[in-house]
């Protein structure tokens, strides 16, 4: 099928927003789903808790991560940028991608998400965060950005990360661009005015 005729495919100079997955209950459910599946189990854990698209998660390298502690550096460079970056990677990152590293037998040279011809692409992991999100019956849109987005979501409202850092980590130029990223503008508006005075 061609673009034109890919209702799913935006049209020129538009995009397709995705949701980030607002509920721990939902991000639970897909983790249950994945646990005898610990490629893609890494794969969505890592999408989660760190701010590293789709691109780049599929580009990682067994020799990259296979040393890391919780706590220590994964160092890359963007895809999209070209620009190095370096993220912490917390133990639940550690602890799945131990789990897929201790269930395959992958070379140091080996991508970590691997297929059946090479490495994953960014089309197929949205493929599967659309299909997650169907089987766990999230409501809404989804695709591979919305690991990234769910990991800024969370970070903005369960931990109270602010504006101005998540902007620096998303790489956004404004903070109007990153609260419309996360979806979250119209709920911080609409509270504001549930605010009693006097």
């Amino acid at each position: 099928m061609s673009i034109q005729g890919n209702p799913n495919h935006p049209k020129a100079g538009t995009t397709i927003k995705v949701d980030p997955i607002k509920e721990i209950r939902h991000i639970k459910a897909i983790k249950k789903l994945l646990q005898d599946k610990p490629r893609d189990l890494a794969l969505f854990v890592l999408g989660i808790n760190t701010n590293l698209r789709a691109g780049d998660l599929v580009s990682l390298k067994v020799s990259q991560i296979k040393d890391l502690k919780p706590g220590d550096d994964l160092e890359l460079v963007e895809q999209k940028t070209g620009k190095p970056k370096r993220i912490n990677l917390n133990g639940s990152c550690i602890d799945a991608i131990t789990k897929l590293l201790s269930s395959t037998s992958l070379k140091d040279s080996d991508c970590l998400f691997k297929g059946q011809r090479g490495c994953i692409t960014p089309i197929y992991v949205n493929h599967l965060m659309k299909k997650w999100a169907r089987i766990v019956n999230l409501k809404g849109n989804y695709g591979s950005h919305s690991l990234r987005k769910t990991w800024g979501y969370h970070q903005r409202i369960n931990y109270g990360t602010d504006i101005p850092t998540l902007m620096v980590c998303f790489n956004h130029s404004s903070q109007k661009q990153t609260l419309d990223y996360l979806c979250i503008q119209p709920e911080e508006i609409k509270s504001v005015y549930e605010n009693v005075i006097g």
